[in-house]
């Protein structure tokens, strides 16, 4: 009898939707859990990955709604973007078609799922409604001076034709495309992260984020503390600021390294008698890949500048050298080279016969440059440093930095490698900045009234490479709202993940028209309690999320400080070895597994096939053998309906002496199904649990000669199965609840109980060990003795012929568990 899976999956979203099961509505009297996923592209179809994804979300959501809380799981689409802009050039439409278009299909697919998912707070970031909140979010940053504009050199997707943030560039290329990336000098608008990278180092709001994100977001902004020092150009009046965390070898500086793309080589190579070897190299490094430049097996190479400058400790006149070992991203993009104590500078300075000089001497005092195979990196004390003379190098520093703060030559600082968070993008999909150019009154916030600054729908996204708004003449000239003269808008559109950057807090409110959403609902929704995603998102989207939710806080928009609680980062799905992708032929399409098996046998084999923050491998005998669990279950119970009706309301009070180990399996694995699902969130060994009791219940024969008090245990047994398979396996688990008698839909019954005294053995099965193989089994009382287990365990027949002529040597027990020999 296999079990109807099509019919019944249909009938419970039904129902779901039918009683708005999941249309949340804060509620002050109740506690709340918001469980979120990171929503999906707005791609067209649903993979495996979202099904992993979602079915991990899912099971929270229920178990959470099973223990009486006010469950809200949202769900929506990340819809602006190159994806969407790249298929309708393909396919010669237009995004905003092909968006909605996908967006109804995926809505499909989600709906066969059956994930409980609260619709009525749907959002889009591509649909006016939502986008409008980014223009209006910018215009407050820009208010509070967290918005500016600046020329730099940026990372540059030549495919994309786009700007990139560093966070975007991966091993050199595009994460996008995977095309090459190079750097091209644009103005462009930023939002002043770095006002807040000291709060973005605490993690002391966070209970359960796992320490690899947290140690990856740490290392992205990586503190440093040092100093800061003023290196004057000989032959002008500017002054090179470089930051160092070795203030105490300032007079061991014998040249100034800089990377091409500092602002002051820029300037250099606009100079009309720029050397052609300097002007090759800097194009050559710039264009090259800045994520390897620091790394210790990294060629270091450079070219003097013809620039010299001036020591400011002691006057040497010290040469410029531009470098492709210096990142300008770091500290303030200049270093102080000290050959002599630092390693990466003592290589370049022998391989350019630069001048190395000893600042720091050993314990010895025998150090010699002549005789220096490496720099010294160790402590020590001071020499050729004029007062500082015979200092041991730690307490120098302080001392070094009072001096040169007298001097006016320096200052002790603190430094960020985190930069501001470059947004504008030069493509036509995304949110348009509400900024307006007039030649008379500069650059213009567009009045709130004015919201949204809709994108021009008349637009041919194929037709040119270069940003489709410059071409869009009616919708880029506009009247200054100042003084009412002709202006332009601004052509560049928002970094997508500013719409993700706080897509949370919109969900919670996502019909207000006044504002992005109520401060009521805010401190009651927020932070989300559970929030799922991928580990690539570390120094993207979760730190940017973390920085705009501590402005809206700054805002008086909300009180929490951060905007997720828990994260869980799940792992991929993986077949033939692989990641799914189309690219290379392994995709399994999640529609064509539930029409064959049912959505519960997908959710199911995702949850058991690994740890949710393991990658799961895909196999399709497993996703078989989830289906015949499944059937197994629906036998059970549909076998025994008539028994389990008749004990449904009869709960096992006494402890009377029968069926005591099924009625141990029944009260053991509701505590170890629970406790891997709150404690652990380890799905796949709360199923394991649950199959292995189902293997217990099923080895119960001749039911129909049960005793009543052995039928009542038996009925207990068979009837905790539907409730504990309800976060896994939704439909099966309500319909063979409402199957077994029940009106109520299987989560208004609540968690189950277990009774502790339940728990409690007179006798335990030890597992006999020989050499590491298991030999035998025996089952003793429980208080048995060491020594008594040790000599039963040597009288087990299968073990005596195993230990047969042979010297027994040791003898391990491990309790309640194990017995180990060692022969």
């Amino acid at each position: 009898m296999e079990y109807p899976f099509e019919q019944i999956e249909r009938k419970w979203q039904k129902k779901w939707q039918e009683v708005n099961l999941w249309q949340a509505k804060m509620n002050p009297e109740k506690k709340k859990y918001y469980v979120l996923s990171m929503f999906p592209y707005s791609s067209g179809a649903l993979h495996m990955g979202h099904v992993s994804n979602y079915s991990i979300a899912d099971a929270i959501t229920r178990y959470f709604l099973m223990k009486g809380y006010n469950v809200f799981q949202p769900m929506g689409y990340d819809s602006f973007g190159l994806p969407a802009e790249n298929f309708a050039i393909q396919n010669n439409t237009h995004p905003q078609l092909a968006t909605e278009d996908n967006i109804k299909t995926m809505r499909k697919q989600f709906d066969n799922v059956g994930f409980g998912l609260d619709w009525s707070n749907e959002i889009s970031t591509s649909r006016p409604d939502y986008y409008k909140w980014n223009q209006w979010l910018f215009k407050r940053f820009y208010e509070k001076g967290l918005v500016i504009k600046k020329k730099a050199h940026f990372n540059w997707c030549t495919d994309c034709q786009t700007v990139l943030a560093n966070e975007q560039v991966l091993e050199g290329n595009c994460w996008r495309c995977d095309e090459k990336v190079v750097l091209k000098e644009m103005e462009q608008w930023f939002l002043k992260i770095t006002d807040y990278a000291e709060e973005l180092l605490d993690f002391s709001n966070v209970s359960c984020w796992p320490e690899r994100v947290i140690t990856m977001q740490k290392n992205w902004i990586w503190k440093s503390e040092g100093s800061k020092i003023y290196f004057k150009l000989i032959d002008s009046d500017k002054k090179i600021t470089v930051f160092t965390t070795r203030p105490d070898t300032i007079f061991g500086c014998t040249y100034l390294a800089l990377p091409p793309e500092h602002p002051i080589v820029i300037n250099w190579l606009k100079e009309s008698n720029v050397d052609q070897k300097v002007k090759s190299f800097c194009e050559k490094t710039i264009n090259s890949d800045s994520s390897l430049r620091t790394t210790d097996d990294f060629t270091k190479e450079g070219v003097f500048s013809g620039k010299y400058c001036i020591n400011p400790v002691n006057g040497d006149k010290i040469p410029i050298w531009i470098t492709n070992y210096v990142l300008v991203e770091y500290g303030t993009g200049a270093v102080m080279a000290v050959p002599a104590h630092d390693q990466r500078d003592f290589e370049f300075a022998k391989k350019h016969d630069l001048h190395i000089k000893i600042v720091i001497q050993n314990q010895e005092r025998d150090l010699t440059v002549d005789k220096m195979k490496e720099a010294y990196l160790e402590s020590g004390f001071l020499t050729h440093s004029d007062a500082f003379n015979d200092m041991d190098s730690i307490s120098s520093m302080k001392a070094i930095n009072s001096w040169m703060e007298e001097q006016g030559i320096g200052n002790k600082a603190v430094t960020y490698k985190l930069k501001d968070w470059g947004i504008s993008r030069q493509r036509y999909w995304g949110t348009p900045i509400p900024i307006i150019h007039c030649n008379k009154c500069g650059s213009v916030l567009v009045p709130d009234e004015d919201l949204p600054v809709e994108l021009p729908v008349d637009i041919e996204v194929g037709k040119t490479r270069q940003n489709p708004l410059l071409s869009a003449e009616e919708w880029l000239n506009v009247k200054c709202p100042k003084c009412r003269g002709n202006a332009r808008r601004e052509t560049d559109t928002m970094d997508t993940f500013v719409d993700s950057s706080w897509y949370y807090a919109r969900f919670i409110d996502s019909h207000n028209k006044q504002k992005p959403f109520s401060k009521e609902k805010a401190d009651y929704w927020l932070p989300v309690d559970q929030y799922i995603g991928g580990i690539e998102h570390a120094c993207m989207h979760l730190m940017y999320a973390r920085f705009i939710h501590k402005v809206l806080r700054d805002l008086n928009l909300l009180s929490s400080n951060e905007p997720f609680k828990r994260l869980l980062t799940q792992g991929m799905v993986i077949k033939d070895g692989a990641k799914m992708s189309k690219s290379k032929g392994n995709v399994v399409e999640p529609l064509y597994m539930i029409d064959r098996y049912g959505a519960d046998t997908v959710r199911v084999f995702m949850l058991f096939a690994s740890p949710p923050d393991k990658d799961v491998e895909w196999n399709d005998e497993g996703v078989m053998g989830a289906f015949r669990f499944l059937n197994r279950v629906w036998r059970l119970i549909n076998n025994n309906v008539d028994i389990i009706k008749k004990n449904a309301n009869n709960t096992v009070k006494e402890s009377f002496d029968v069926l005591n180990d099924l009625r141990y399996s029944t009260h053991l694995t509701i505590k170890k199904v629970y406790e891997d699902i709150e404690n652990r969130m380890h799905f796949n060994t709360a199923i394991a649990s649950i199959m292995e009791h189902l293997n217990n219940v099923t080895a119960i024969k001749n039911v129909n000669l049960l005793t009543k008090q052995e039928q009542a245990v038996f009925a207990e047994a068979c009837l905790v199965i539907p409730r504990l398979l309800y976060p896994f396996a939704p439909h099966i688990a309500e319909e063979l609840w409402q199957l077994t008698g029940h009106k109520d839909l299987i989560h208004e019954a609540g968690v189950l109980q277990y009774r502790a005294d339940f728990l409690k053995k007179d006798e335990i099965t030890y597992v006999i060990q020989i050499k590491g193989k298991v030999r035998g089994k025996m089952t003793i009382p429980v208080d048995t003795t060491e020594d008594e287990i040790r000599r039963q365990a040597l009288k087990v027949d299968n073990v005596e012929k195993y230990i047969q002529n042979k010297t027994v040597k040791k003898i391990v027990v491990v309790k309640n568990k194990l017995v180990s020999i060692v022969v």
